[in-house]
């Protein structure tokens, strides 16, 4: 009898001691409720002890938190529509408040989202949509992160990040986009075609230019040379007619024969007493009259 009791003594006494102890790993912290009340916070981890029965643990991740927000268009101050994909990270900094607050993760990331969808529509709709792609983005998530972070410290949570994934047009404004800069730079290409066109234009007409001078002067120093040259033939010339006249006379008709009597169709009908054949009947070309003597001999 007394060691049925005793056994019984002691069945119930380990599962009070079950009920009067809790763990916490050291990823969580955890909080004492005594009949609804928070009765204190443990965050230390470890083997701990509570009252059985009228008091209870409520586990919050110790943890930094992602919050993934859907993405969203939000209008920049240059009123172009932008995309804007964007996260957030998060603690729970004050589990109590954030107990009596909002209670649990999926609750908080539902008003986290409010907050920082309220935060990106008003800083970048303040922003340039060159500020917001290229000049002052890490600026602009600063200040994001600051005001979500001062929304949500009623929450007990304190944001450590803030986030913009990707802030980009939406599909029809960027294709509208891109056929206009195709449009922009096949104008550009056909200007600077038209301009190279034109300078080529000009080259050639250059070059033209100073070819038909260069020509022209050639044949002006060539016209001149050859003048130059034929008067410096005829000069030798009268001077050999006037040493020499009756030798001068023989080599003209000697050029005479060899230009007319060339085989060809032309036909010359010559009497044999001609003065064209003097130098044929006689060598000296005088019809056999002798020259009168010199004063001298």
């Amino acid at each position: 009898m007394r060691s049925g009791l005793l056994g019984i003594l002691v069945a119930v006494v380990a599962f009070l001691a079950y009920l009067s102890v809790f763990v916490v790993n050291p990823a969580q912290q955890a909080l004492v409720l005594q009949l609804g009340r928070v009765e204190r916070v443990v965050q230390d981890p470890g083997v701990q002890f509570k009252y059985p029965f009228i008091q209870n643990v409520v586990y919050l991740d110790k943890r930094i938190l992602d919050l993934n927000m859907p993405p969203q268009e939000v209008i920049a101050s240059d009123k172009k529509r932008l995309v804007v994909d964007a996260f957030a990270r998060y603690r729970i900094s004050n589990p109590v408040l954030f107990y009596q607050r909002v209670n649990n993760i999926s609750q908080a990331n539902r008003r986290l989202s409010t907050f920082l969808q309220s935060s990106l529509r008003s800083e970048l709709g303040r922003a340039s949509f060159i500020a917001v792609v290229r000049d002052n983005r890490d600026g602009l998530m600063e200040n994001i992160r600051k005001n979500v972070s001062a929304s949500a410290a009623d929450l007990g949570i304190e944001v450590v990040d803030v986030k913009i994934r990707r802030a980009d047009l939406p599909e029809a404004n960027s294709q509208a986009i891109f056929r206009r800069m195709q449009t922009e730079r096949n104008r550009e290409a056909a200007e600077l075609r038209a301009q190279g066109e034109e300078q080529a234009r000009r080259i050639r007409s250059r070059a033209d230019r100073e070819v038909t001078v260069v020509v022209a002067e050639a044949k002006r120093d060539a016209d001149i040379t050859r003048g130059e040259g034929d008067a410096e033939r005829n000069q030798i010339f009268a001077e050999a007619y006037s040493k020499d006249p009756d030798f001068f006379a023989f080599y003209r008709s000697m050029q005479a024969y060899e230009a007319g009597l060339r085989e060809g169709d032309t036909s010359l009908v010559l009497s044999p007493d001609s003065n064209f054949f003097r130098y044929f009947n006689d060598p000296m070309g005088d019809g056999g009259k002798e020259k009168p003597a010199d004063a001298g001999q």
